[in-house]
């Protein structure tokens, strides 16, 4: 077994059959010295704000900052390529001694005047918290000057983590809301937030909506355009997809315009149809229904027959997942199960009380259960587990590659979409590619070792439409 050091012991849980369980501790400080995984609160709203591609993105700090999270996001655009840009105001001894204000003030001028930007925002560093600098001050001078809004993002690493810098991220963007008109929105209509289009998903999703008869307004933040996000209220209905990143403003657009929210995920069969249907359902549109039911039978007819002879060999591989929300968690679970895989490991760097709980009853008998965990935690149960897959971000990669473990990046660095029913099969088949690549074979740890691979019985796949609505899945599958 593990031996872990006493401040983490309630921040992991083993699940137990027929067992309730300890309670999982969270929304706890990391524990200083164990080089958490959560990042800090800057980059949190670096990596929330840097899909807006047409507005301008200047980090008020040293260079280091803007070089930490340059490009963190794929987050592709369809038109403008402004977000690529990593500017920095560069900071140096000088501007650390006697401020930076007419150094952010010069550089602000400067890139709107060469680049003419719908809006800039301005991402506040540590050092620019200790020494004081009035960002609120320089923003509102150059707004005035330039007529275009210029909006602070109160990110100093050190007020938090990624959580911290999400809610900062969100106040940010809610500045531009309401500041356009909402003529043109009809009543079918929502807004997809918590997608950052980091391989083509949003365009995915939105491909999905327009077959169904749904307008979208505004993608938050994937392949985002300001002109969206400032007439984002016309909508009828938020689908948060990250909901660790944007419920917050999808909180902010309820409080303040009656748009209600929805919790979804686009990542799974049964997910993404669960998603589709819940959006068919609110609008209450018996033609939506209709087109809804007919999409999700010819994209699931279309994908679930490869995705079985992918489950014929996966069957009974070991999984691990460490992700930010606890939403991309739950969808993963039921993904792998999807392919035969059993889930060992799961943790996120975000989750609540009520999202362990629910991990916990989706998980198999055995799995452990992780918030904010480390490089060495993380580590030593994979060797434990003895997995065969390791899910995670960027910074997960090395540790999994160091063990001689299959990976995915599920994170910033993908160049495939696994969104929707095609992003399912993309999965499927990235998985496949990684787990049973005979480069593992000559990991020390694993030449001697086998394990039982007989593949298990292809259970039924079901989600389920609105009520009195036909079950077009289980009619694809027929």
């Amino acid at each position: 077994m593990i031996r872990l050091i006493p401040e983490r012991e309630a921040q992991i849980v083993r699940k137990q059959s027929g067992q309730p369980g300890p309670k999982l501790a969270c929304d706890r400080k990391s524990v200083s010295g164990s080089v958490s995984q959560r990042a800090c609160a800057f980059c949190g709203s670096r990596v929330v704000l840097y899909p807006i591609a047409d507005a301008l993105h200047i980090v008020h700090g040293p260079i280091g900052c803007a070089v930490y999270n340059w490009d963190i996001r794929g987050a592709l655009s369809s038109g403008p390529q402004l977000h690529r840009n990593s500017f920095s105001t560069d900071l140096q001894e000088m501007e650390v001694i006697y401020g930076g204000e007419k150094k952010l003030l010069q550089a602000l001028r400067e890139l709107i005047d060469r680049y003419q930007p719908k809006a800039a925002f301005v991402y506040s560093t540590c050092i620019v918290g200790v020494i004081g600098d009035d960002v609120n001050a320089v923003c509102r001078q150059v707004a005035k000057e330039k007529g275009i809004a210029v909006i602070p993002v109160a990110s100093e690493g050190f007020r938090g983590t990624k959580k911290t810098g999400y809610m900062a991220a969100c106040e940010a963007a809610y500045q531009l809301v309401g500041t356009r008109s909402t003529e043109g929105i009809g009543p079918h209509s929502l807004n997809i937030l918590g997608d950052f289009n980091i391989a083509g998903e949003s365009w995915i999703i939105r491909r999905y909506f327009e077959e169904m008869g749904v307008q979208v307004v505004a993608t938050i933040t994937g392949d985002g355009r300001v002109d969206d996000l400032r007439r984002c209220h016309g909508a009828k209905l938020n689908l948060v997809q990250c909901s660790g990143s944007m419920t917050h403003l999808a909180k902010l657009l309820e409080r303040d315009h009656g748009i209600p929210m929805r919790r979804v995920s686009f990542f799974g069969l049964e997910d993404t149809a669960a998603a589709l249907y819940e959006a068919a359902k609110f609008f209450g549109d018996a033609e939506i229904l209709q087109r809804t039911q007919a999409l999700v039978s010819r994209e699931v007819g279309r994908v679930y027959p490869e995705l079985a002879r992918y489950r014929e060999k996966l069957a009974g591989k070991k999984a691990a997942l460490y992700v930010g929300g606890a939403f991309k968690a739950f969808s993963l679970v039921k993904a792998l199960k999807l392919l035969g895989m059993q889930t060992v490991l799961a943790g996120t760097q975000t989750g609540n009380a009520e999202d362990y709980e629910l991990l916990r009853e989706i998980c198999d008998d055995g799995t452990v259960i992780v918030d904010d965990s480390n490089p060495v935690e993380l580590a030593k149960f994979m060797l434990e587990l003895d997995v065969d897959l390791f899910i995670g971000g960027v910074k997960e990669r090395p540790i999994a590659y160091k063990l001689g473990v299959g990976f995915c990046d599920h994170n910033h660095e993908r160049k495939i979409p696994l969104a929707g029913f095609e992003g399912m099969l993309h999965f499927a088949r990235e998985i496949h590619g990684t787990v049973m690549s005979p480069v593992w074979q000559f990991v020390p740890r694993r030449a001697k070792t086998t394990r039982p691979t007989a593949p298990a019985p292809l259970g039924n796949f079901q989600s389920e439409p609105p009520t009195g609505a036909p079950a077009p899945i289980e009619e694809a599958l027929a």
